[in-house]
């Protein structure tokens, strides 16, 4: 079962990333959402998950700490404890994931973007990122 959630909050753990048996980037890390009802502030706890590129940039982005916007779903996941006990997870699988502007500023770098290793060379982006017309020199 899953539905979509956004959460806004701070890391509460170091971004933890792993490659998988098929070479796919997983980065695992934690979320605290405070908010506030009348008279009380509540907090809920988050793990989250992030697949591929975004795992990879949120690896190289963030840290314990961060403010971050998540957007995602939210699975539940029942699993069997060690006495035996059934336990549940929450967890949340993210599709995006941005850096909270409110009390910090970010410098935006775009990643290179790379063809197919299977595409034509003369499809492909160079190695640096940049283009050179020869006949300008």
């Amino acid at each position: 079962m899953s539905s979509t959630i956004t959460i806004t909050g701070n890391i509460t753990r170091d971004p933890e990333l792993k490659f998988g048996n098929s070479g796919v980037a997983t980065v695992r890390f934690g979320v605290a959402e405070t908010y506030k009802s009348k008279d009380k502030e509540h907090t809920s706890f988050y793990d989250v998950v992030a697949f591929g590129k975004n795992a990879e940039n949120v690896h190289a982005s963030l840290v314990k700490g961060s403010g971050v916007i998540v957007k995602g779903r939210q699975e539940v996941r029942e699993y069997d404890r060690n006495d035996g006990s059934k336990g549940t997870s929450v967890q949340v699988v993210a599709d995006e994931v941005g850096a909270l502007l409110r009390f910090a500023t970010v410098s935006i770098q775009k990643n290179e973007r790379s063809a197919p290793a299977n595409a034509p060379q003369e499809n492909r982006p160079p190695a640096n990122g940049y283009v050179w017309d020869e006949e300008q020199f």
